[in-house]
């Protein structure tokens, strides 16, 4: 049987990727299209869009630092997402968080996690010419740090208030605000436009630091931008439906194997493509096997867990 081109298998996910949807949008239906369409469609491309939010952005992390365990949640976003929360349910109260307009949430959550990445960003390439390394460790301390503040704040707090905070550290696509899921698509379609644009040099970069400053990589730019764009698209994927730590190293993972190529214009596609599937293909089976009584981000997690484990034990960095 003659090897599949990577093309071909980039259709071929399209068609699974188009039959998930479609399945999702029509299964027991009952013929109710008015109340059907918008409900169920706007969980549809608030799934596409965040699963191919992390996708690319794990893709392209894991080029630049060229290592393929990790993911940009070691920078501590997922942290500090929930350093936020708790914050602001210790002061406010969790009636005053929740009363607060979603839209102004999601600002406040974005701006400061954008912000958080790029002064690390400036403090280490701009400010003095520091290394990829040196970022990856004080993103893991700066992680830590987040971590345990959030679990003092939350181990005094009144346990109704916990309760609410478990309740937000779980990703949910059951109640995305339609204004947020557009300036959210926005925002990922134009810095997926100019990762797209980097495709090319991205697979030198690939080669290492040193092979892609001889093939005339503007190396260092190369990596602030690269960097930009991962802090943008975690940023709004996370503010819009909250953290999911291991899928972006799941679906990146299954692209890789899946795809037969390293080249970028192969793996950023398959890599959106499974996570659609992925996202879609679980929420089937949350609402139809389990009666949501569990959470989509819970066997994501676990999946990505076990596969963070095989990667692990496999030796499997590159």
């Amino acid at each position: 049987m003659p090897r599949l081109s990577p093309l071909t298998r980039l259709l071929l996910m399209l068609v699974v990727a188009v039959t998930a949807i479609v399945i999702f949008m029509t299964i027991e239906s009952r013929g109710n299209w008015d109340f059907v369409i918008p409900f169920r469609g706007r969980k549809v491309v608030a799934m596409v869009v965040v699963g191919w939010a992390i996708a690319v952005s794990t893709v392209t992390f894991q080029t630049i630092t060229n290592n393929r365990i990790l993911t940009p949640s070691i920078m501590g976003f997922d942290a500090l997402y929930m350093l936020i929360q708790t914050v602001a349910v210790f002061f406010l109260g969790s009636a005053t968080l929740v009363s607060i307009d979603e839209r102004v949430r999601f600002g406040i959550e974005v701006s400061a996690m954008v912000a958080f990445s790029l002064a690390l960003y400036w403090w280490l390439f701009i400010a003095a010419d520091r290394g990829l390394h040196l970022l990856v460790l004080i993103g893991i301390v700066f992680g830590v740090m987040f971590g345990s503040v959030t679990n003092l704040l939350q181990r005094v707090i009144d346990p109704t208030e916990f309760v609410v905070l478990q309740d937000i550290g779980f990703a949910s696509f059951n109640a995305v605000d339609e204004t947020l899921l557009g300036v959210t698509t926005l925002l990922v379609v134009a810095v997926s436009v100019v990762l797209w644009r980097m495709r090319y040099v991205l697979d030198a970069v690939a080669l290492g630091r040193e092979t892609a400053i001889n093939l005339g990589v503007d190396y260092r730019r190369t990596v602030i931008v690269a960097l930009s764009t991962v802090s943008v698209l975690i940023a709004v994927s996370t503010a819009l439906v909250g953290p999911i730590t291991f899928f972006g190293l799941l679906v990146a993972h299954l692209a890789y194997m899946s795809i037969g190529s390293s080249r970028h214009r192969y793996t950023l596609p398959a890599a959106a493509l499974i996570a659609a599937i992925t996202l879609i293909g679980g929420q089937l089976v949350v609402e139809r096997v389990f009666s949501f009584n569990t959470s989509l981000s819970i066997i994501i997690e676990f999946a990505g867990g076990l596969t963070f484990l095989a990667l692990l034990l496999k030796g499997d960095a590159r």
